[in-house]
C-alpha cells in the first residue's frame, strides 16, 4: 500500500514563504552574486539547518524566488489589466499603467528576471531557464491581450509591446524615469492604430 507523503503544516509553510519573501527582497535590491546566505539568514533569523532543509542550495533558492515573484507580478498584471475594465484596447493600454506604478514605486530595482538572466548568462542554467520563463509567460500574457483587439498581426504586434515594456523597464531602471513607461504607451498607441487599420 503507497503512503501518501505528509504535507507540510502551516508553521512548516510560512517559514519558507518568509524566507523566500526575505531573499527575493535581497536579491532585488543587492543581487544575487552579492547576496549571501549568511546575509538570508541573518536578515531572516531562521537556521542555516532549515534553510537548507527547504532549499537544498542557493540555486535552489534563487529559482524559488524567481518562480514566487513570476506568480506575483502576472497575477498583479493581471488585475492591473482587468481593473481597466471597457474595450480590449484599455486593458492593453491598462498594462503600461501598471508599470507606470511599478517604476513609481519605492521599492523598484529594475527587472528581478533581467538581472537573473545578467548574473547567469548561459542559457542552460536553471536560473537562467526560471528567468527566462518568466518572459514566455509575460508575452504570452501580453498576446492574449493584443489578441482580443482582432488585429491580423497579433504575433507581431505582441512582439512590439514587449518590446516597449522590455525597454521602459531598462530606462526606468538606468535613468530612474517613470516617464519611460508613458512615453512606452504612446508609441504603442502609434503601434496599435496602425496594426488595426490594416
Amino acid at each position: 500500500m503507497k503512503i501518501a507523503a505528509a504535507k507540510p503544516s502551516s508553521a512548516q509553510s510560512q517559514k519558507r514563504e518568509h524566507l523566500l519573501g526575505v531573499a527575493l527582497d535581497l536579491f532585488y535590491r543587492h543581487g544575487f552574486h552579492n547576496t549571501g546566505i549568511d546575509t538570508i539568514l541573518a536578515q531572516s533569523g531562521v537556521a542555516k539547518m532549515t534553510l537548507y532543509k527547504y532549499f537544498p542550495s542557493k540555486e535552489d533558492l534563487i529559482v524559488a524566488v524567481l518562480e514566487r515573484r513570476d506568480a506575483e507580478f502576472l497575477s498583479w498584471l493581471t488585475r492591473e489589466a482587468e481593473r481597466c475594465a471597457g474595450a480590449p484596447l484599455q486593458r492593453l493600454l491598462g498594462v503600461f499603467e501598471a508599470y507606470e506604478k511599478w517604476f513609481k514605486g519605492a521599492r523598484f530595482h529594475g527587472c528581478l528576471f533581467m538581472n537573473a538572466c545578467a548574473e547567469y548568462p548561459d542559457a542552460a542554467h536553471p536560473i537562467h531557464r526560471a528567468a527566462a520563463l518568466h518572459k514566455r509567460q509575460l508575452y504570452t500574457f501580453v498576446l492574449r491581450l493584443v489578441e482580443d483587439l482582432g488585429v491580423r498581426d497579433s504575433v507581431l504586434l505582441a512582439q512590439e509591446i514587449m518590446l516597449l515594456l522590455e525597454g521602459a523597464t531598462v530606462i526606468a531602471h538606468v535613468s530612474t524615469a517613470p516617464i519611460a513607461a508613458r512615453r512606452a504607451k504612446k508609441a504603442a498607441e502609434v503601434l496599435i492604430k496602425a496594426a488595426l487599420d490594416t
